[in-house]
């Protein structure tokens, strides 16, 4: 999974909530909202590239998780520190153990299955099955949070998993049992995303996102390296320079700068923009995987993420006009 971004919460519920009122929409939003949309398409690119030197799903989710922790222990430190200047109350223990909790389920589950499934699929295919998780936020949300699905939604949501079909059946007569095994790896980290979407939003409403992501963050990477202590040798952290260099573009470039990227974006743009603006993230990751990877592109491939992107503009913006 990609790496923390409290932008999703807020986009992906379009299709369950009334959408905000639309003020002014600055064109600095949309640049900074675009900027960390193709920043976040890059992670599927570069996990492939560190893969073809070597490293193990494991060893990558810890070396990525261990590089990004400094700089969310450090922000969520000055954010604490901002609360105790401002006299706020600091959030209580419970509250801090419930983000971390839910952090384990979006940024190590999620990250773990989404690095698993990357191994047996296309970057292209991994970032378009990732990219439908806000139909699971809207099945979810309606069977275990009350809330309802409207009609314009299922249409969206159909839409883009009949795109999702059309390429699967492509990939399925290509590569076998692999593709049916990396296909459900991602799958599954689509659907404990979408989980913790709704279970972070009552906690960043009560702490303030910047601080939630911190630590959900935090508890993530404990979760992920005490994982990786237990499974391989410490010693297969101390990796090649080139493996370093992959390791530190997924945790700053891919994911700890887009984050605070698309939350200032929402500071500037509705929800609703943004979502439609990560629209970007499939297609750049499309476009990197074929120029750098040298992954083929076929007119079915063309036709299937159009769908996909379809779909998950119609189900992301279906309140629009509540």
């Amino acid at each position: 999974m990609s790496a923390p971004s409290q932008s999703r919460p807020r986009a992906t519920s379009a299709g369950l909530e009334p959408a905000s009122a639309a003020g002014p929409l600055p064109l600095t939003g949309y640049l900074l909202a675009a900027g960390g949309a193709v920043l976040f398409s890059t992670k599927a690119v570069i996990i492939k590239l560190a893969y073809a030197e070597g490293i193990s799903a494991e060893a990558l989710l810890a070396l990525r998780m261990s590089l990004s922790l400094p700089f969310y222990l450090v922000i969520g430190a000055f954010a604490v520190r901002r609360l105790q200047q401002s006299g706020a109350q600091l959030p209580s223990g419970r509250l801090v153990l419930n983000s971390a909790l839910v952090g384990l389920i979006g940024y190590w589950f999620a990250s773990y299955t989404d690095f698993l499934g990357l191994v047996y699929i296309s970057a292209q295919f991994e970032r378009l099955i990732l990219f439908t998780y806000p139909a699971f936020v809207v099945i979810l949300g309606a069977l275990f949070f009350g809330q309802r699905i409207r009609p314009r939604t299922l249409v969206g949501i159909a839409i883009s998993y009949a795109g999702l079909v059309l390429i699967f059946a492509t990939k399925l007569s290509e590569l076998g049992s692999d593709v049916v095994k990396g296909a459900g790896l991602v799958l599954v980290a689509a659907v404990a995303f979408a989980l913790y979407q709704l279970l972070a939003k009552g906690l960043i409403g009560r702490i303030g996102s910047g601080l939630f992501t911190c630590i959900a963050m935090s508890g993530a990477a404990v979760a992920a390296l005490a994982q990786f202590a237990a499974t391989e040798s410490m010693s297969n952290l101390v990796v090649s320079p080139k493996l370093f260099g992959y390791g530190l573009l997924i945790a700053v470039g891919a994911t700890v700068l887009p984050s605070f990227l698309l939350n200032a974006a929402l500071q500037r743009i509705s929800a609703q923009a943004n979502a439609t603006i990560g629209t970007l993230s499939p297609v750049v990751t499309i476009l990197l995987a074929v120029a750098v990877l040298g992954e083929r592109l076929t007119w079915i491939d063309i036709a299937g993420t159009a769908l996909v992107i379809a779909g998950v503009g119609w189900f992301t913006l279906a309140d629009r006009n509540r």
